[in-house]
């Protein structure tokens, strides 16, 4: 029998500041728009009953969990946090836009670095233990776990092909929610049904920017 995973990726955040100066990832909470996208989530997943609900740790993750499935403890999980970047100050100016616009573009190699920081090996290296180490619980059937859009999109692209390959053109709108089912053995039984479904934007109509192209128009725009 499968199991299912619910793989969220957590709602919108402001990474930058008015000054468009970035802001410490690792601290930004969720933004009005983020916190509409987690409620609507909630709505969404109202009918499922989850045996556990998991997030990276960090505080838009936790919080975005917190609102979608609210009578549940949230297990923080720091394992599956999202790719690392560098300083932005670190990479030389006339690099940035593709540093931003390119992060994601294709099948990424697992030596490219993310912003000049962690690679996509690196990544799989710690978020494929921890996805193993949740299957080998027999205790349950349903999970939700809140994440990121780099970790989502390795985890969805080695459940498609069992390998140690990243597929970057796997959109993940910010609060989206991704469906697999999963069997004892991970990944050659694994089924995604269902991949980026963004509650309040269905059709996906708000923008044709990817997250990361969306992100380098902030980072102008402030500059400005």
């Amino acid at each position: 029998m499968r199991r299912r995973l619910y793989l969220m990726r957590h709602g919108a955040v402001s990474y930058f500041g008015p000054d468009g100066l970035p802001v410490q990832p690792d601290e930004v909470s969720l933004n009005e728009e983020g916190r509409a996208q987690a409620e609507a989530a909630r709505a969404l997943l109202e009918p499922v009953a989850f045996d556990r609900v998991l997030a990276s740790g960090l505080p838009r993750t936790v919080e975005t969990a917190e609102l979608v499935a609210q009578s549940h403890k949230v297990e923080e999980w720091p394992e599956l946090r999202e790719l690392r970047g560098d300083r932005l100050a670190s990479i030389p100016a006339d690099q940035l836009e593709t540093e931003f616009v390119h992060a994601f573009r294709g099948v990424v190699p697992n030596d490219k670095r993310f912003l000049g920081g962690e690679t996509i090996g690196e990544l799989f290296d710690r978020v494929l233990p921890a996805l193993e180490r949740l299957l080998a619980d027999e205790g349950w059937d349903t999970v939700l776990a809140v994440l990121h859009g780099g970790v989502n999109r390795a985890l969805l692209s080695y459940a498609l092909t069992g390998e140690r390959v990243f597929l970057g053109h796997f959109e993940q709108a910010p609060g989206c929610v991704n469906v697999l089912d999963v069997g004892d053995e991970w990944p050659a039984n694994a089924i995604v049904r269902a991949v980026n479904v963004a509650p309040l934007d269905l059709l996906h109509a708000s923008t044709r920017l990817t997250t990361m192209e969306g992100y380098w128009a902030e980072f102008r725009a402030g500059m400005q």
